[in-house]
């Protein structure tokens, strides 16, 4: 019978039996020998390799606050100042965002702040959800109509409307802002390769340095209040669509090109009148990226004066009052899905439906959503001035689980209290802490050549070096120790997400209906605010490490299920039949065919498993860590620019080799098991 391992490599490279001693086991034993004696025996003569001395860093902090103060107070192109350009770019995304929220929230007013008189009434409560219900009917039919349409109703039936529509507002600014932004950029970086190396970088630090770290900058720029929000959601939702803006293009097939080169088209025709309409389907993908990190940033938003449901969570969280809170970060959740559902039905829509009605008859035939929705709007305002029920959704007949919620809280403290610090204490004292300690010890010197090394090894010189360059790079502008507990939150928190979430996908991946409900779990962990998270954790286990790791594995854990499961259902299922057929066993099954094959689709769920902790530990230190996190925060409140873009790029470059060490052995693997990328 035929071993079960023979079935996971190719045909073209049999499986090597045995050890096999090799020139990198070599190198590696040498490299970690030195490490150790180094780490043990060197720091009597070399104390700087351990903790960077304070006259051996470079003053980035310093140099970055005076060149912002610089640039807020002198800096000049003539005819007018750098603080004017961005005071006139807030004035120019204020005005739609003012009459945006004018029509669903405040309406439209004569006056300023408390002399303010309402001329005209906001858009009825019955009008909002109906049009968005025709969106949605247009867009995919009757089911998709009730869900958008249940949404938005559960939005006014558990007292959410007003600041659900706020933040609408903001949304219905920020996202196309953000797709406009993002395409031209695709566009650029996909006609010249330059331009592209140029973005890579630029992209990689916008996704990875924390928002908080840039919300400082914003602030000086832009001022406080909604538009300095808005701006910040743009660049935070900006790089995914330039992304896949490039590779929505670069997909075009040859065939297009050479018809448009054939129909003789321009440049300018070309890029819009064939490629974009041909690329369609995957610049909507990226539409819809941007509508939900948009809306995954109405909360860090509110921060500086953006207002709606992410100031209510906010509130609720400053207050521990959990129920508050689970209800506005449900809303968040209900408009995430709505959009969500409704831009992926406009992406797959087929053309042959694109129009509705004729393109020849009247203006009511050939645009008949468009006349209902106006009419829905004066026949709902016109009623609503003689019932005000129509106009507002009435505070009697809404609904509240937030006493529910706070009693559930409050029930399992009181029950399961003893319990709860048992298992707090038992991870802290015999694993977090010792951890920590280990991580803390370790020089910077070693600790980098090391992660160079690795790099060198599974991708070349390049990727070595520049490890190497981003771990100096933290060391010398002393970031060191924060960067090394950073580095143990995540890391406890991505191993404890890994443990509860590749079971769960290979428990659920091969049963359809079990991983249905599976699948609506974790979307709604995706869509919910981070900062909901933290309520229960506090309301548990009170401040402290443990209480971020408890909410980094929950905001975590979707990715390393779903990434586990869907390489569990890529592998070749003859590949299965050979493995029954050699009389394997179900665990022989799993552990030398399916988990083997599917290895590197589970290395890019640990990838963004370590991006999504990384981003969520930037939240816990509103809990009491003493990380990066906690460094980019108090940046913030002190108005401290260089030290806040000085600890949100040390986060970035952690983020970054993570990305690139992982997604390099992903390579690796996928190449010694003969799979495509």
């Amino acid at each position: 019978m035929s071993s079960p391992d023979t079935y996971a490599g190719t045909a073209a490279e049999p499986r090597r039996k045995g050890w096999q001693f090799t020139r990198w086991h070599g190198v590696w034993g040498v490299a970690l020998f030195a490490f150790v004696m180094f780490w043990l025996y060197g720091k009597p003569v070399a104390r700087w390799a351990f903790s960077m001395p304070r006259d051996m860093q470079i003053p980035f902090k310093r140099w970055i606050s005076t060149f912002m103060k610089w640039l807020v107070d002198e800096a000049s192109f003539g005819l007018f100042t750098f603080t004017e350009l961005t005071r006139f770019i807030a004035a120019v995304i204020e005005f739609p965002y003012k009459v945006a929220l004018s029509f669903l929230s405040t309406g439209f007013l004569k006056g300023q702040g408390s002399d303010a008189v309402q001329i005209l009434p906001p858009v009825s409560w019955i009008a909002v959800i109906a049009i968005f219900a025709m969106i949605g009917y247009f867009a995919g039919g009757r089911r998709l109509a009730v869900l958008v349409g249940a949404c938005f109703g559960f939005l006014a039936l558990f007292g959410q409307w007003n600041n659900a529509m706020v933040t609408l507002a903001s949304i219905l600014i920020a996202v196309p802002l953000g797709i406009a932004g993002g395409l031209m950029l695709g566009i650029a970086g996909y006609r010249w390769k330059w331009f592209a190396l140029f973005l890579k970088p630029l992209l990689d630090l916008m996704q990875t340095v924390p928002v908080f770290a840039y919300l400082v900058p914003i602030l000086f720029l832009f001022g406080f209040g909604p538009t300095a929000a808005v701006v910040a959601t743009i660049i935070y939702a900006l790089p995914p669509m330039t992304r896949i803006s490039m590779l929505a293009l670069r997909g075009v097939p040859d065939e297009v090109h050479d018809l448009g080169r054939m129909l003789g088209c321009t440049g300018r025709q070309m890029t819009w009148r064939v490629l974009v309409p041909s690329a369609m389907q995957g610049l909507m993908v990226g539409v819809n990226q941007v509508i939900m990190l948009a809306l995954n940033m109405v909360i860090i938003a509110s921060m500086i004066g953006a207002g709606g449901l992410g100031y209510e969570v906010l509130t609720a969280l400053r207050r521990l009052d959990i129920g508050r809170g689970v209800e506005a970060g449900l809303a968040i959740v209900a408009l995430a899905i709505a959009l969500d559902r409704l831009s992926q039905a406009l992406a797959t829509r087929s053309r042959a439906h694109h129009q509705e009605g004729s393109a020849t008859g009247s203006f009511v035939q050939r645009n008949p959503y468009t006349v209902a929705s106006g009419l829905l709007v004066v026949v709902t305002g016109l009623i609503g001035l003689a019932v005000p029920a129509v106009q507002t959704y009435p505070e009697a007949l809404q609904l509240s689980t937030g006493t529910f919620w706070s009693e559930v809280v409050k029930w399992i403290n009181i029950n399961f209290f003893d319990e709860l610090e048992a298992v707090k204490n038992a991870l802290l004292l015999n694993v977090m802490i010792p951890f920590k300690r280990f991580l803390l010890g370790l020089p910077w010197l070693g600790v980098t050549l090391l992660l160079g090394l690795l790099g060198y090894a599974l991708a070349g010189w390049r990727l070595g070096l520049m490890v190497v360059v981003l771990a100096f790079l933290i060391a010398v502008t002393g970031q060191w120790n924060k960067a090394m507990v950073t580095v143990y939150l995540c890391g406890i928190s991505v191993v404890l997400a890994c443990l509860f979430g590749v079971p769960i996908a290979i428990l659920t991946a091969e049963r359809a209906r079990l991983w249905k409900w599976v699948e609506a779990v974790i979307d709604t962990l995706q869509t919910l605010p981070s900062f909901v998270y933290l309520m229960p954790a506090v309301m548990l286990f009170r401040v402290g490490d443990f209480t971020a790791t408890i909410a980094v594995v929950a905001y975590a854990i979707a990715p390393a299920i779903r990434y586990t499961a869907h390489g569990l259902r890529q592998v070749d299922p003859q590949l299965v039949e050979a493995g029954t057929a050699a009389g394997c066993t179900p665990w022989q099954l799993l552990t030398k065919i399916k988990l083997k094959l599917a290895l590197p689709e589970i290395m890019l769920g640990l990838n963004q498993t370590i991006m999504l902790a990384l981003s969520m530990l930037v939240i816990t230190a509103l809990v009491g860590t003493r990380d990066l996190g906690q460094e980019v925060y108090i940046a913030l409140t002190k108005a401290d620019t260089g030290r806040g873009i000085v600890a949100g790029l040390s986060v970035a470059f952690i983020a970054i080799i993570a990305d690139r060490l992982i997604s390099a052995g992903a390579d690796r693997m996928r190449a010694r098991l003969g799979l495509k990328r």
